[in-house]
């Protein structure tokens, strides 16, 4: 991966939906050339997929927590939170605990809820977020923009 494709990263990561024409001009290369790029880009499987990013706050979600669990069961657990809608990310972590999950929910509320829900599996730890600085940074980094 060279210069050429961290731009191209940086820009998809910015807007998945910005044209290759778009694309072809603020790098200064041909509008196949960078076709080119995008698609060795995907059968490597740097590029995995191209999504929305949705606002938990339009959608009725307004409060976002971390909770970091311990079981004793941790497929049963992994398998609950499949099922869950509330957990949006599920990440199994080495340490006393063994999951770290993110939790969006309409209010603290039904966040209580959820939380007495997971108390079958073992326990919790919760962070309540209040504010984001930044989300979903760019994995790669452009030294020559």
């Amino acid at each position: 991966m060279d210069q050429i494709d961290s731009k191209i990263l940086n820009l998809m990561h910015e807007n998945a939906r910005i044209p290759i024409s778009e694309m072809s001009r603020l790098i200064a290369m041909s509008q196949p050339a960078v076709t080119e790029r995008v698609r060795k880009l995907e059968e490597q499987g740097i590029i995995t997929a191209y999504r929305a990013q949705l606002s938990p706050s339009k959608l009725g979600k307004n409060t976002t927590a971390f909770v970091l669990f311990k079981t004793g069961s941790c497929n049963d657990f992994a398998a609950f939170g499949e099922a869950s809608p509330e957990i949006i990310d599920l990440y199994r972590i080495s340490g006393e605990y063994n999951f770290l999950m993110k939790v969006v929910t309409e209010t603290t509320q039904t966040l209580a809820a959820f939380l007495d829900s997971c108390n079958v599996y073992g326990f919790s730890t919760t962070l309540i977020v209040l504010s984001t600085a930044f989300e979903d940074k760019s994995l790669v980094i452009d030294q020559h923009s």
